[in-house]
C-alpha cells in the first residue's frame, strides 16, 4: 500500500555529496539558469527554452501537490542548486511511479552527484513511499546517464524508436525501470 503522505510531506534526504530539499521559490533563479543550458536541454529533450514566469510558477507550485515528489540536489555545504529530481505519474493502484532527474550543468556531472540523489531518491520511494516499481525514460546517447541508472539496479525494458529530433537527427529512447528487490542502495 502507497503511504500517500510521503509525497504530500515533502523530505529532505542527505548524503554525502549531496542534499535534497524540497523544490522550493528559494531555487527559481538556478532552475531558470539550468533551462537555459543547451547541453542539458538536448539531455532532457527540452526544445523550448524556460521562459523565467514558467519557472517562478513551477517552482512555487511544488511543494502544494501531494501527488509527487519535486526536490532541489543542492550541495551540503553550501546549499548551492545542483539540479533537480521528480517521482511523479505515481499510480497508488499499481505500486509505480515515473522518475527523472536533471542536473543543473555539464559541469557538475562526473561527480557521482546523479548516483548519490538517484540512491537517495530511490530508497524513500521503496522503503517510504511503499513504491514497488519506479521507471524512467532515457535518450540512447546519454551513455553517462545510462550506466548511473544501470549501476542503481535499472534494466532496460524497451526501445521508443526516434522519438527525439535534435538538429536534424533522430534518436532512441529508452524505457528502464527497476523494482523494489532489485535496487541497489548507497
Amino acid at each position: 500500500m502507497i503511504n500517500t503522505s510521503a509525497l504530500r510531506d515533502k523530505p529532505t534526504l542527505t548524503g554525502e555529496g549531496v542534499s535534497l530539499v524540497p523544490l522550493g521559490p528559494e531555487h527559481t533563479d538556478a532552475y531558470f539558469a539550468a533551462g537555459l543550458d543547451q547541453a542539458v536541454r538536448r539531455l532532457t529533450g527540452a526544445h523550448a527554452h524556460l521562459t523565467y514566469d514558467r519557472a517562478r510558477e513551477w517552482c512555487h507550485t511544488r511543494a502544494a501537490l501531494d501527488d509527487r515528489l519535486d526536490l532541489a540536489i543542492t550541495a551540503p555545504e553550501d546549499g548551492r542548486y545542483l539540479g533537480e529530481l521528480s517521482i511523479y505519474s505515481v499510480s497508488p493502484e499499481n505500486e509505480t511511479a515515473g522518475y527523472r532527474i536533471a542536473l543543473s550543468a555539464i559541469e557538475v556531472t562526473g561527480r557521482g552527484l546523479g548516483r548519490e540523489a538517484t540512491q537517495l531518491v530511490l530508497r524513500y520511494a521503496f522503503e517510504v513511499i511503499g513504491l514497488h516499481r519506479v521507471w524512467l525514460h532515457v535518450y540512447a546517447f546519454n551513455m553517462r546517464a545510462i550506466a548511473v541508472y544501470r549501476s542503481c539496479g535499472f534494466y532496460v525494458e524497451g526501445r521508443l524508436r526516434d522519438s527525439l529530433l535534435w538538429d536534424g537527427r533522430r534518436h532512441d529512447a529508452l524505457l528502464m525501470a527497476v523494482l523494489r528487490n532489485g535496487y541497489r542502495p548507497s
